[in-house]
This record gives C-alpha cells, sequence and structure tokens, in this order.
C-alpha cells in the first residue's frame, strides 16, 4: 500500500487512540477537550512522538517511517514547518502500516510509550 494511503488510515487512528487518551484523564471538563487534543495531534506533537519512538521500532518499521518520510503529497504545510510535516507523514504511515497488518497491540505500544514521554516532557517545560 502506499504511504500516503497508510499515513491517511493512520491519520484517522490517531485521532481515535488521542481521544480515547484524553477522555481517560480525570476531572477533564468538556470544553477543554478538543484543546487537550490538539497537544498530541500537530505535526510538531506527532514529529516528536515519532523521535522518541524511532529507537524502539523494528528494521520493517524504519522502512515504513522512511518510505512516509519521502513520500510527496504534493501539498504545503500551514501550520508546520516541511520537516515536522514529512516526520508527522511518516508517524502517521507507521499508524497506518502497523493498524493495517493487524499489529494493534504493537501500535498501541509505541502510542503509549510516545504519549508518556510527551506527557513527561510537557511536565518540565
Amino acid at each position: 500500500m502506499p504511504p500516503l494511503a497508510l499515513a491517511y488510515i493512520g491519520d484517522a487512528v490517531y485521532e481515535v487512540a488521542v481521544r480515547q487518551h484524553v477522555m481517560a484523564r480525570p476531572n477533564l471538563r468538556p470544553h477543554h477537550l478538543h484543546g487537550q487534543s490538539t497537544k498530541y495531534v500537530s505535526a510538531k506533537a506527532q514529529a516528536r512522538l515519532l523521535e522518541r519512538i524511532e529507537p524502539l521500532l523494528t528494521e520493517e518499521e524504519k522502512d515504513v517511517v522512511r518510505q512516509g518520510r519521502n513520500a510527496k503529497s504534493g501539498t504545503v504545510p500551514k501550520n508546520a514547518n516541511v520537516q515536522d510535516y514529512r516526520l508527522a507523514t511518516a508517524f502517521e504511515s507507521l499508524v497506518g502500516y502497523l493498524y493495517y497488518t493487524g499489529a494493534h497491540d504493537r501500535l498501541r505500544e509505541l502510542i503509549a510509550h510516545g504519549f508518556a514521554d510527551l506527557e513527561d516532557n510537557r511536565d518540565r517545560d
């Protein structure tokens, strides 16, 4: 499957994972849900998450990431620099790949690791 097709489905799968994660937090008011979700789904956040999980990836997963990063989408990022946008596309390609190959446990493991790391860094900022 082409990397951009994987990124397309990966975007949707990751969005659901983010919403589930945000909903699991205690004492979060409904009007804060969207604001909390956007902290995870921005190109910058996805690029950061990919950088954090990259050491954990298998060679096959790294190949998917490389193909996603190098895919030419033909669109110009609005709220991100080109490097973050390409890394975010690579991350979404990986998510789509893991979803379509049925590696749901692996997908949850990597996303959970990335979320924990993002939150640890956010607490320090």
